[in-house]
């Protein structure tokens, strides 16, 4: 696929995401956002049953994680901020259209040609306004970046930003008050902003494993090179884990937290979704199925007596070709 996500040179220093910033998105978030589910249960996988805590983000508003950070970000941007302008191929401007209109201001989602028609639908549901431009993510953000400036708006990044990763990590902050002990965490990678954000909450104090398409490795590659590098993008979640290059916050938080990286291949991203539409009668989208493929296909095996928590992070999915 076409929509490669890919940094753009950030207009603001670089700045670290502790649990601290964590907390503090949460008691901003309160009331903004549902404190989503978890569900126990077993799913089978290459060797039997295992299992497993899903933890239902896909429920979230807005049906993505990403309205945390959404959120997170414009209420810490203030009463000053009346307009935000974003480049996304699809969750993040569905998140950050949600956040405006709730809080009163207004939206420009710049979009690439190859953004799905059900997400941009999902955009103009929320009053947003949505502008095509280029055939690529890269493309979409330089043109959000002069626009913000042009219309003296607060860019957000979809992924690579301090507020962004913070409302993300409250996913985190939920685990750990949800299910017992300290289990491994397994979240679906894109940009990095979800895996960040909840290794940041969590810490030393459980592992967090990166689950990522086999096409597009950005955490893979990233922790092997021992910095952000750009990577191919080929498979069939890249309209949400797209991205081409891992966010440099993400990169420092998995160093910093030994945060693993596992790869999935698309045929295991495809059966894990329709599984959970099968047994559970679940619908998450091709990027919300990432993080249990690895179970299903045997790419992570949890140890004797595991329950790992498994992420399921978005839902909007286009229902005729499910």
């Amino acid at each position: 696929m076409t929509d490669q996500k890919t940094s753009s040179p950030r207009q603001r220093p670089f700045a670290r995401v502790y649990r601290s910033d964590v907390r503090a998105a949460r008691r901003r978030l309160a009331g903004r956002i549902r404190r989503t589910p978890v569900f126990h249960t077993t799913v089978t996988g290459p060797a039997g049953q295992v299992p497993v805590t899903l933890k239902l983000e896909h429920l979230q508003h807005g049906g993505t994680f990403k309205a945390r950070g959404s959120f997170n970000a414009l209420l810490e941007s203030g009463a000053d901020t009346d307009h935000v302008v974003i480049a996304s191929g699809g969750n993040a401007g569905i998140a950050a259209a949600l956040a405006a209109a709730a809080l009163g201001k207004t939206c420009t989602v710049v979009v690439p040609e190859s953004a799905p028609h059900t997400k941009v639908a999902a955009m103009w549901s929320y009053g947003a306004e949505v502008l095509w431009h280029g055939t690529t993510y890269a493309e979409a953000y330089g043109f959000a970046s002069e626009l913000a400036i042009e219309r003296s708006a607060l860019h957000l990044h979809a992924y690579d930003l301090p507020a962004v990763v913070s409302g993300a990590g409250v996913v985190g902050l939920e685990i750990e008050e949800q299910v017992r002990g300290r289990p491994p965490v397994l979240v679906a990678v894109g940009g990095g902003g979800l895996v960040a954000g909840v290794a940041a909450a969590l810490g030393r104090r459980q592992q967090v494993i990166g689950v990522e398409p086999q096409g597009v490795p950005t955490l893979h590659a990233a922790l092997a090179a021992r910095r952000p590098v750009e990577v191919g993008v080929s498979s069939i979640a890249a309209d949400a884990l797209g991205a081409s290059r891992i966010g440099d916050i993400a990169f420092d938080i998995a160093r910093r937290y030994d945060v693993g990286s596992v790869l999935v291949t698309d045929d295991a991203i495809a059966d894990a979704r329709e599984y959970l539409w099968r047994e559970f009668r679940m619908v998450v989208e091709l990027a919300g199925a990432t993080a249990l493929a690895a179970v299903r296909s045997g790419a992570y095996v949890p140890a004797s007596g595991e329950r790992p928590v498994v992420v399921l992070c978005g839902a909007n999915t286009d229902l005729t070709t499910f």
